[in-house]
């Protein structure tokens, strides 16, 4: 079954249909999600089904192996995405109408850029859309390029690697093969949900702002008269 419907998201089609070649076309997607943007690609839940794939033998290759070329894949990508940043980030974004780098994503990326620091370059590998467009953020803001390098190493290590190793290590598992759509799913869900609470947190804290406008308005109003 297609994941929601559309068989270029689903994983595990994604992997069957490209046979022999699944592992390079795997490490090939990691590496356009992590530095060409294409934000629209499956990725925890393509590197959880990968890893599914090493431990029933249809990927015959060794888990150690599939972990190190994924994360290298990751690691270039963010190299790639660091270096369009640096150079044409600011002439890109500032385009209102792109249909790629719309304001929205570079708000949501900024803002979680802003409140976790250097520390976003890793946490932001979790979070889709937001580890698509951190790194060419990062190099439009001109991070340091041997603090952003150490934190990307680490961010795809832990990314690439660890959701790799936690697909394989479930690989045997009855549910888990009984029921791996819902489990994809459940992977979707739990990777946008920091995105989820931050925007019902924006939605809260611009209500309560308005409300706090609305009453000193009502105060100035009732002073004045």
């Amino acid at each position: 079954m297609a994941l929601f419907g559309i068989k270029w998201l689903d994983p595990e089609y994604i992997i069957t249909s490209m046979g022999h070649f699944a592992l390079v076309g795997i490490c090939l997607i990691v590496f356009a999600e992590c530095g060409l943007f294409a934000f629209f690609l499956p990725g925890d839940s393509l590197l959880f089904v990968a890893g599914l794939f090493v431990a029933s033998g249809a990927i015959d290759t060794p888990i150690w192996l599939v972990c190190l070329l994924i994360t290298l894949a990751g690691i270039l990508g963010n190299v790639v995405g660091y270096a369009i940043g640096w150079k044409a980030g600011p002439a890109l974004f500032d385009k209102p109408n792109s249909k790629i780098f719309k304001k929205d994503y570079v708000d949501k990326t900024h803002e979680f850029f802003e409140k976790y620091g250097a520390r976003a370059i890793v946490l932001s590998r979790f979070v889709p859309v937001v580890r698509t467009f951190i790194t060419a953020l990062a190099g439009v803001g001109r991070m340091e390029p041997k603090k952003y390098f150490t934190y990307s190493i680490v961010g795809g290590i832990a990314w690439g690697a660890g959701i790799t190793v936690l697909g394989y290590s479930l690989g045997g598992v009855a549910f888990v093969k009984n029921n791996l759509t819902a489990v994809l799913l459940a992977i979707v869900f739990i990777s946008i949900l920091p995105i989820i609470i931050e925007v019902i947190k924006a939605r809260k804290e611009k209500k309560a702002a308005a409300r706090e406008s609305a009453d000193q308005t009502q105060v100035f109003e009732t002073y004045r008269d």
